[in-house]
């Protein structure tokens, strides 16, 4: 039996989203005496959100699913300077134009987890740029920054970490925990926000804003922040050796998506279905027991639930039919050596002699032609017949790739990147 009176505080515990807490009694009650409004902030340094985000997201959307008001923050102010906390190096500076750009990027994937449109307590998306872009800097240093220990800033492990290895901290990035606990302060004072939630590596900063609010308004906040996750094997979650696992479709495929959660580790299934799904406790442990080969049961179940959430419900089945299908043809694309393109000459198109040669499957043009001749060279199972067909966007599969196949046992995947 849980200790906890509220809902949402059991969920979060229950389900291993709580790393550290400031008043955990405190939030319990917080949250069991009525809606809170809490947030989680997200600078738009990419077009998308990737895997690592996703525990932050969920925890938005149980927000809102026991019956609270989840803020998503788009820091368009703050992804102006970088946040600085456990860089090597200063983040490189961004335009106003594609911060903008990344901002609509990131709005499309909001509407799949949290809705904005209900009648009673919708989801909030607000953008710091609302409020940090029209600061008056004097007013804001005598308002805001007289709060703000300049000994107590240089502690923090965000800072301290690149002043130990003698890499420069520019001014610009010194103010951002500044501008974070601010944000706590005018959220508060625009929508009622009393939480402020984020990764494990974000407590300086949101304790931060506590302690303003404290000062500037005389009120009480609380904050929350969710474990850095590692895989069993020690590495990062959300990384690849292909790059980021991103959440938005146009920079990685619904598929692919599925893939990654599918190639899960053993010892993850099931702190990865308590995390990134919403199937009940006792499915998830019933799941989780499944043992041996059937472990790859579980492991497509989370996958499914998963891009479910991401990409609804449609396009995980459809991941998971075409999952299914490659597999009991012997045919799984991972099993299959790549190739890559470049993607602006894959669009405009390809040749079929010149893309078998560079596959490696036929040595010249010449032999391509005799292949063509002899019905043994063949784009995704169908027989080329035309020596001057272009392969393009087309001939995309589900994958994301161009299936090359010379006679029945030579094979090549074409991936554009």
């Amino acid at each position: 039996m849980s200790a906890f009176k509220s809902e949402l505080m059991q969920i979060l515990t229950e389900r291993g989203f709580v790393h550290q807490c400031s008043d955990s009694e405190g939030l319990d009650s917080h949250f069991a005496a009525g809606p809170v409004t809490g947030y989680i902030g997200f600078d738009a340094t990419a077009s998308s959100l990737h895997v690592g985000h996703l525990v932050s997201i969920m925890m938005l959307h149980w927000m809102q699913k026991t019956g609270h008001r989840p803020v998503a923050l788009m820091g368009g102010g703050t992804t102006r300077i970088g946040d600085p906390s456990f860089k090597d190096e200063a983040r490189k500076l961004l335009t106003d134009e594609i911060i903008a750009e990344n901002l609509a990027g990131i709005r499309g994937t909001f509407e799949k987890y949290l809705d904005f449109d209900r009648a009673e307590k919708p989801a909030i998306m607000a953008n710091n740029a609302d409020w940090l872009n029209g600061l008056h800097y004097i007013d804001f240093l005598r308002d805001v920054g007289r709060h703000f220990s300049v000994n107590r800033m240089l502690s923090f492990d965000s800072v301290k970490l690149r002043l130990d290895r003698e890499q420069s901290l520019s001014f610009l990035e010194f103010n951002y925990m500044i501008l974070q606990a601010y944000d706590f302060v005018e959220l508060n004072q625009r929508h009622g926000v009393t939480l402020q939630m984020g990764g494990s590596d974000q407590w300086g900063n949101i304790v931060n804003g506590i302690e303003l609010g404290h000062r500037m308004l005389d009120k009480q906040f609380y904050a929350l922040t969710t474990p850095l996750l590692t895989t069993s094997s020690g590495a990062k979650m959300g990384k690849t050796a292909s790059g980021a696992v991103w959440l938005n479709a146009d920079l990685l495929s619904p598929y692919e998506f599925w893939q990654f959660w599918r190639n899960t580790e053993d010892g993850d299934v099931e702190r990865f279905l308590k995390l990134f799904t919403v199937l009940p406790l006792d499915e998830v442990r019933r799941i989780a027991a499944l043992a041996g080969s059937e472990i790859n049961e579980a492991k497509k179940i989370l996958a499914t639930e998963v891009t479910a959430l991401a990409h609804g419900r449609a396009q995980a089945e459809r991941a998971a039919e075409t999952a299914r299908r490659t597999f009991e043809e012997g045919a799984l694309a991972e099993n299959l050596p790549t190739i890559e393109v470049g993607a602006s000459d894959f669009a405009a198109g390809l040749g079929v002699l010149s893309l078998f040669v560079q596959a490696g499957l036929v040595a010249s043009n010449g032999e391509a032609r005799r292949q063509i001749k002899g019905g043994g060279l063949r784009v995704n199972d169908q027989a080329i017949t035309d020596e001057k067909v272009l392969v393009g966007p087309d001939a995309l599969t589900a994958e994301g790739v161009v299936k090359l196949s010379l006679g029945r046992k030579k094979h090549i995947l074409v991936r554009p990147v």
